[in-house]
Order: structure tokens, then C-alpha cells, then sequence
């Protein structure tokens, strides 16, 4: 009887068609790797009697609208700067084709300083990512003040480096800070207007009131007899303690708006400051002028001593300093000023004033830039503080020693006589 081999219910595929089914999977992998990442927008079933066509929205679908509708630029670009990819906004803010600026060097919107200064940015951006202000170079010829943000990104497929950037058009913040900038220098110019009416007041009503009661109390004085010693002893002291008081007054008078700053200048006004703020603290002061002899415009050297009057009362305030050397100079279209002490130092963003408050260096700041200048501090552990304020000179105004501004009527002064 003969023996029947049965076989296994698979049979046993060859291994050309396992080869094909292989290739198969490996498309049908492909093909969903690609779907995955966005690769595929559309993908072409077969049907028996037609194809049917299904759209797909990748998987990086949602961050390009999202980017597309963002308010702020957004870019990437290559190790050299080449464009690979930019938004509509970043578009319209350099007001060119987005088909003009995609494959474009960045460069080409910045300006030679921006240029130089972003090399090192970049550069920096591998590591924590960086940010600077520039002014983009927009295709109609305007400039658009812009803050970028830079960040190293992955490499792409090629294995190049790529940048992603985000630009924010500063436009209506510069306009904003202009605003409020114009606020400030407002503000000071009727603080300034309402300190030199207070001077005024006192001045020519307060300490000519005064020592109308100090020449009475000295006549009265005089007028006592021997027998009346206790009386006579009690009117003395009341005419020395009403001639501090008239001194005290003049001195408000003169911090709030010292006549001889309008009448002499700058110089004379720090000479005059040093000598009653050495005799007043015991701090000994070190004043040197160079090629200063010309005049300032009148707001450069009022924003000069009210500089110089803060850094003072920081010294009294706060240094312990034993001495405080200043100087003026003339150097090319700038005047310099530095204020330095030998006292204790101090964190500027730690100040003890702003702890309580106060608003010293922020208001020296802004008088500096009210007149176009800048001010930097230096604070050392053991070797004091230095602020300098460095502001443009421009144009002097020649003013004789004893000269007065036209139609102006000099102060009268009151002596007192013991």
C-alpha cells in the first residue's frame, strides 16, 4: 500500500515572492515614516475601477499655521546665513516677496555694524541662545528697528547646521519709550520751572523776612541794659540762632536753583557746591576743570549739576568717604564728568536707595540722556564708586565772568552783621 506525504498547510513560498513582499513592507514603512513627518500630502489609493486620492496634514501641519499666524518674524537660516525658511510676517516687515526672501542671505537686511555684531551671536546661540537689537533694512529703503532672537537648532537630513530666529518689530515699543521718554524730560523741565520759583519765594520773601526779625532782635539786644544780663544773654542767642536759620534758608535757596549757575556757569557753580559740601560733611573734595572755559547750552550744564548734586548726596548718604575727587573735562564734542570717592562700594542694582525706594541713579539717567548723554557707575569692593557722565558739548554759548542773562535782575543778598 503506498504511503502519502502530506505537506503543511502553508505551502513553501519561493523566495522571489518572499523577496517581493519584503520590498513591499519596506514601501508600506516608507510610506508611513513619510506620513508621520509631513513628507506626503497626498496619497493615491487604487480602487478596481478608480483611484481615490486622500489629502493628509502632516505632522508638523499644526506648528507651520501656527507660525504662520504668529505677530513676530520667524526664520531659519544657515550656518552662512542663507534663508531656508521665513514667515509672511518677517515678510511684510522687511516690506518684500516672501519669494524674495526665501533662499536670500540674511545679511542682506542688516546693516554693516548689525553684521559684525552678529557673528558672534550666533555663535553664542549653540549654548544658551541669544538676543540683540538691530535695525532691519526694509526692501523700500526704511529701517525697522527689530530685536532678534537666535537659537541653534537640530541638523537637518543633509547633516547642516541650522538657526532658528524670531524677530520682534520694536516699532511701536521705540515709539512707546519716545513717549514716555518726552514725559520724563517734561516732568523735569516744570520740576525744574517750580524748584526756581520756590527759590525765588524764599529767597526774596522768606530771608529778607528773617533778617528783618534779626536786625529787630539785635536792636532789641543792643537796646538791654547791663542789669538785664539773664535778657540781654537770651536776645544774643536769639539773634545767632535767627542768623543759622537765615543761612540755612539761602543754602534750600541756593539747592533748589542757584542764581550763579545762570550768571557764571558751570564751573563756578561746582567750585562754589565743593567748598559749603567740605565745610558742611568734613569730606575733603578735589575738583579739576580742563578746557572748560566756554559755556554750555543751559540744559546740558543744569543736567550736569543736578548730576553732581545726587552723586554728593550719595557720598553724605551712603560711602563713608573721606574724600571725593571730581573732574571736568573737555574731550573732542564731549564733556566728561566723573564723581569718585574712596568709600564703601555697592551693587547699582542693589543701591540701598532703590530698596527704599529711592530714585537717585535712575533720575542722574535720565537728566543724562535728557541732553543726549549716558552714565555709567563703577562700584569696586574696597577701592569706592565712580559715576561718569559723558554727554555731547554742543554748541558754547561765550559768556563773560560778570556777565547776567539779558533783562534778568540779580538776586539781592541779605548780610548779617554781629
Amino acid at each position: 500500500m503506498k504511503k502519502t506525504r502530506h505537506t503543511s498547510a502553508s505551502r513553501v513560498m519561493p523566495a522571489r515572492e518572499i523577496a517581493g513582499l519584503q520590498a513591499r513592507l519596506a514601501e508600506a514603512e516608507q510610506t508611513l515614516r513619510a506620513i508621520r513627518s509631513g513628507e506626503v500630502d497626498v496619497v493615491v489609493v487604487s480602487k478596481k475601477k478608480r483611484l481615490q486620492l486622500f489629502t493628509l496634514e502632516g505632522a508638523e501641519h499644526a506648528y507651520r499655521v501656527l507660525i504662520e499666524s504668529m505677530n513676530e518674524g520667524a526664520l531659519t537660516v544657515t550656518a552662512d546665513k542663507t534663508i531656508l525658511y521665513a514667515n509672511q510676517c518677517f515678510a511684510r516687515m522687511v516690506k518684500s516677496p516672501l519669494e524674495q526672501v526665501t533662499g536670500s542671505s540674511f545679511r542682506r537686511f542688516l546693516s554693516a555694524a548689525d553684521r559684525v555684531l552678529l557673528r558672534p551671536l550666533m555663535k553664542k546661540s549653540a549654548r544658551t541662545g541669544s538676543t540683540m537689537q538691530v535695525m532691519l533694512l526694509a526692501g523700500d529703503g526704511s529701517s525697522v528697528p527689530a530685536q532678534i532672537s537666535v537659537r541653534e537648532m537640530a541638523k537637518d537630513r543633509s547633516g547642516r547646521l541650522t538657526i532658528g530666529m524670531v524677530v520682534t518689530d520694536m516699532t511701536e515699543a521705540r515709539r512707546g519709550e519716545e513717549l514716555l521718554r518726552a514725559l520724563t524730560h517734561r516732568v523735569v523741565q516744570v520740576q525744574e520751572a517750580e524748584r526756581a520759583r520756590v527759590a525765588l519765594e524764599l529767597h526774596d520773601n522768606i530771608t529778607q523776612l528773617i533778617c528783618a526779625v534779626v536786625f529787630r532782635s539785635q536792636a532789641l539786644a543792643e537796646s538791654l541794659s547791663a542789669r538785664d544780663g539773664p535778657a540781654k544773654n537770651e536776645a544774643i542767642k536769639l539773634c545767632a540762632l535767627l542768623g543759622q536759620t537765615a543761612e540755612e534758608v539761602e543754602r534750600i535757596s541756593r539747592d533748589l536753583r542757584p542764581s550763579i549757575l545762570d550768571q557764571l556757569g558751570l564751573v563756578a557753580v561746582m567750585h562754589a557746591t565743593n567748598t559749603e559740601f567740605a565745610a558742611r560733611t568734613g569730606v575733603a573734595v578735589r575738583l579739576t576743570c580742563t578746557q572748560v572755559s566756554a559755556r554750555l547750552p543751559a540744559d546740558a550744564e543744569l543736567a550736569l549739576y543736578r548730576i553732581f548734586q545726587e552723586a554728593l548726596k550719595n557720598v553724605e548718604q551712603h560711602a563713608r568717604a573721606h574724600t571725593v575727587t571730581v573732574g571736568l573735562k573737555r574731550q573732542g564734542a564731549f564733556v566728561l564728568l566723573s564723581v569718585k570717592d574712596d568709600g564703601v562700594s555697592f551693587d547699582p542694582g542693589h543701591h540701598p536707595a532703590r530698596r527704599k525706594g529711592g530714585l537717585g541713579l535712575l533720575s542722574m539717567r535720565e537728566r543724562a540722556a535728557y541732553v543726549g548723554g549716558t552714565l555709567t557707575v563703577k562700584s569696586v569692593r574696597g577701592a569706592g564708586t565712580e559715576i561718569q557722565v559723558r554727554i555731547p558739548s554742543g554748541l558754547v554759548r561765550q559768556t563773560k565772568p560778570n556777565q547776567t542773562k539779558p533783562n534778568q535782575t540779580k538776586r539781592k543778598v541779605g548780610t548779617v552783621r554781629w
